[in-house]
């Protein structure tokens, strides 16, 4: 091969950790040694600029547009390749507009609807009945996903220790699952907030549908404008908000839910979280979750003990996420069909990058998700046993 029949052909050397076949103009080139895992057909070339700026942005558009085809197993393609990630290139300075935006209010307003305001009935045809979009919980390996995310909402709530009576705040509390659960378990009194008019249109209507109008109340409000002089909360949740607050506005995030919990309360924080303080991947921000940055383990640790929050314990559940991630997959590509007739085969093609390039990121390791559990103060209440 020569470097003039394209620069895509010779980039794609380096990724050679695995066999693979390049198609370009009906000339087969292989990249590493073997028998090849998969086949790329390039349709039409990607400029050298493009693939320099960043390997992740062009390639995934090149994906979403099919410029690039796949003969193979798309979530083994893409373990291959994010199982390299030291080859991918980045030029922060020419993405800035992606990396680095803003992270007010009204900026991150529009970043979750851009997401989650994508329509319930998108949402509700491939995520299970209770529209769970976090990590499950998998008890048992036959757990269908349905009762994986009962599992998950219970372990959760397991861990915050309810008490018949007591009040309970879920920041980003999605569809209202979380909330409805509680109330109904354990009677407590739940309150959540989300930004998106979706969800939150979703969960008036669950709790109109339970009778539980005086007893679980969402609204849709910026968790920064909740009044810690209104109430407190004996407990307090987050799941899988954190990844939406900036890495600016973290003091801040934990600053206000140390005021809104009373002393001695439990505070449970789920996350994915990434190994480092870097800059996530560009595709992901520009198409997926624009300004999302996972939080590293160590700095949410180390911020906890700077707000009167002591840490009970710190639980991993990568591998559940990745199962969960298939399982959205399958459910996905049931209805692809339909979804492409409404949406467009670009925006399927961009999903199923998503949901494949998150659940092998979860199963190689290069992402995680954490359940931290603490305290606001010293609580000698509770029982001194992983009683959950």
């Amino acid at each position: 091969m020569h470097l003039a029949d394209s620069f895509l052909v010779h980039y794609l050397n380096r990724f050679d950790k695995y066999c693979f076949n390049v198609i370009l103009h009906g000339k087969t080139y292989t990249v590493g040694e073997g028998k090849p895992v998969f086949q790329v057909t390039i349709h039409r070339d990607i400029p050298k600029s493009e693939l320099l700026a960043s390997t992740s942005l062009a390639l995934g558009e090149a994906y979403m547009r099919k410029d690039i085809t796949i003969d193979g197993d798309l979530f083994t393609v893409l373990k291959c390749l994010l199982e390299q990630t030291s080859q991918f290139s980045l030029d922060k300075n020419a993405l800035g507009s992606i990396l680095y935006t803003p992270e007010s209010k009204a900026k991150q307003k529009v970043q979750v609807s851009s997401h989650y305001d994508l329509g319930n009935d998108f949402y509700n045809s491939w995520l299970d009945p209770s529209m769970s979009y976090s990590c499950a919980y998998f008890k048992h390996t036959d757990d269908t996903l349905e009762q994986a995310q009962h599992n998950k909402v219970h372990y959760i709530l397991d861990k915050l220790h309810l008490e018949r009576g007591m009040s309970l705040l879920d920041i980003g509390c999605g569809w209202g699952y979380l909330l409805l659960e509680a109330a109904q378990k354990y009677g407590v009194k739940g309150y959540g907030c989300t930004l998106s008019k979706e969800q939150w249109k979703k969960g008036q209507e669950r709790i109109q549908k339970l009778g539980l109008e005086g007893q679980v109340q969402i609204d849709l409000l910026d968790y920064r404008d909740l009044n810690e002089s209104e109430r407190k909360y004996d407990r307090i949740v987050s799941v899988g908000m954190l990844e939406h607050v900036g890495r600016s506005n973290y003091p801040l995030y934990m600053e206000k839910a140390n005021h809104l919990l009373v002393d001695g309360g439990v505070f449970m924080l789920h996350y994915i979280s990434g190994h480092d303080e870097e800059i996530g991947n560009p595709w992901m921000r520009k198409y997926i979750f624009p300004g999302g940055t996972l939080p590293s383990l160590r700095e949410i640790i180390s911020l906890a003990y700077d707000y009167d929050f002591q840490v009970l314990d710190v639980e991993s559940l990568r591998r559940h996420y990745y199962k969960t991630l298939h399982c959205w997959y399958q459910n996905f590509e049931k209805v692809r069909d339909a979804i492409s007739q409404d949406k467009g085969e670009e925006f399927v093609r961009m999903w199923e990058l998503y949901l494949c390039g998150c659940a092998a990121s979860f199963y190689i390791g290069s992402i995680d998700i954490h359940e931290i559990l603490m305290t606001k103060g010293t609580n000698n209440q509770l029982p001194m046993i992983r009683w959950y």
